[in-house]
This record gives C-alpha cells, sequence and structure tokens, in this order.
C-alpha cells in the first residue's frame, strides 16, 4: 500500500478538513514509520522508487497490510486530535468573553475550555482505540524475529517430573 493511498483514507475518514491537506498527512506518514515499527515491532520502510510501505521478511520484500495500515492511521488519529487540543488551549488565553448582552439581544459564545474538554475525551478515546489495535495485533499477527534456544533437547525443569515410557 503507498504512502499517498494510506494518506488520502485518512483525509477523507476525517471528512476532508479544510486545515488540511494530503500532502501534510503524507509527510506524517514517512516521518512516523519508525514510531509504527516500535509500537508494533515490525521493521517497514518505505521503498523509494514504488513509494510503498513494506517490509523484506526472509528477502522478500512485503506490503504494508490492512492491520498495519489501520494502526497507523489510528496513530495519526490520536496526533491530529492532539494538534487540535494544543491550537484549542491556545485560543482559551486569549479569548475569555462568554456571552454579550445589549439592548435586548444577545450573543453567546461556546466555551473554549469546554471545546478543550470535548476534544480530550475524543482524543483519550482514540488513544485507547490505538492501545487496543496494538495489543491485538502483537497478540495475533507479531511474527519473531529470533528464536532462540535448541528445540532438539528436552529442557528440565525444577518442580516437574518427566514420566519417560520406552518401548524396546
Amino acid at each position: 500500500m503507498k504512502v499517498v493511498d494510506i494518506s488520502d483514507e485518512i483525509y477523507k475518514e476525517l471528512g476532508n478538513p479544510t486545515t488540511l491537506s494530503i500532502p501534510v498527512v503524507s509527510y506524517w506518514v514517512r516521518t512516523n514509520i519508525g514510531a509504527l515499527n516500535n509500537a508494533i515491532n515490525t521493521a517497514y520502510s518505505i521503498n523509494s522508487t514504488s513509494l510503498e510501505i513494506e517490509q523484506a521478511i526472509c528477502d522478500v520484500a512485503t506490503a504494508i497490510g490492512i492491520d498495519e495500515s489501520s494502526i497507523l492511521k489510528k496513530m495519526y488519529m490520536v496526533h491530529f486530535y492532539n494538534q487540535k487540543i494544543r491550537t484549542n488551549i491556545t485560543a482559551v488565553e486569549t479569548d475569555t468573553v462568554l456571552e454579550v448582552t445589549s439592548d435586548g439581544m444577545s450573543v453567546r459564545k461556546q466555551s473554549k475550555s469546554e471545546i478543550g474538554k470535548h476534544l480530550s475525551s475524543v482524543r483519550r478515546q482514540e488513544s485507547e482505540e490505538l492501545d487496543r489495535m496494538i495489543n491485538y495485533y502483537k497478540t495475533n499477527k507479531a511474527i519473531p524475529r529470533q528464536v532462540a534456544g535448541d528445540d532438539t533437547t528436552e529442557g528440565i525443569y525444577p518442580g516437574r517430573t518427566i514420566n519417560r515410557t520406552t518401548n524396546n
């Protein structure tokens, strides 16, 4: 799957926001492949010619799968809401007027602190979903990089008796 395809999906899932563009999302995706690798214990990289996200398993290049790209997209969602919260916190410092009443008319602004609380709860929900996705992936999809030990000899463990029967 190409970086631009993942970026396009992220952009559309966010509802095509006017404050964001696909190239900005693509840049974030390219620069955060390492964070994905750290989160799910993989070794993905971007192929410089095809711009695909892939990893080499036994010298065979395999493209990023649906599960991995879903985790990457969820990572962007958490990043997106972190940005929104930071922007909102900056706006709270400059805007203190909540309601103005004059000549029988009133104008009420939405409380920036309430917006911040709502954004924080959405970000917390996205973060919890990301943690669940990573845990599921590690439990069910992760491929061990190395298997150490000798599988040809049977181990002896303290407190455990082994009954060996031989048919001679």
